[in-house]
């Protein structure tokens, strides 16, 4: 028992702060590193009736159904056609599987607490509902997805 406790703290440590950072147009994003599965390339989308237009459909992956967003829609930002680095991060999130489709996937970052600061009340480009904090590492600002509200919310 003692050597599992161990081993949850030791995966907790060696993802605590890591975001996996993508790119919308010119801005950087990043979502928690624990609730990635896995990054894979656009495949076929079936479209389902009566979805907001930011769900693109559902996905097979391996027998698993899975839904899929348009990040670039959910942002509000104007549809494009997916290339060769478009690709879908699946995510795992209260106890669902998501695909989140991204213009393209940037690096794994480090971000402590210490260079992340709260969103400012002002608007920015996309709406702060779904901003939880802004990272700076290496000269760069990176918005980092509030999962919850971003998935949730209207």
């Amino acid at each position: 028992m003692e050597n599992e406790n161990y081993q949850n703290e030791a995966e907790d440590d060696t993802t605590k702060n890591k975001y996996l950072t993508f790119i919308i147009e010119d801005e950087i994003f990043g979502i928690d590193i624990r609730h990635v599965i896995e990054i894979i390339p656009v495949p076929a989308i079936t479209w389902m009736p009566d979805n907001p237009p930011a769900i693109k459909g559902i996905i097979n992956l391996r027998g698993s159904i899975i839904p899929v967003i348009d990040v670039r829609i959910r942002f509000n930002k104007m549809e494009r056609a997916y290339d060769e680095f478009t690709c879908i991060i699946v995510i795992e999130y209260a106890n669902n599987q998501i695909g989140l489709i991204v213009d393209t996937v940037n690096e794994v970052l480090y971000i402590p607490k210490n260079a992340m600061s709260s969103p400012p009340n002002a608007k920015l480009k996309y709406q702060n509902k779904f901003i939880k904090a802004i990272g700076q590492m290496n000269d760069e600002v990176q918005l980092l997805l509030d999962l919850d509200k971003f998935l949730f919310s209207n």
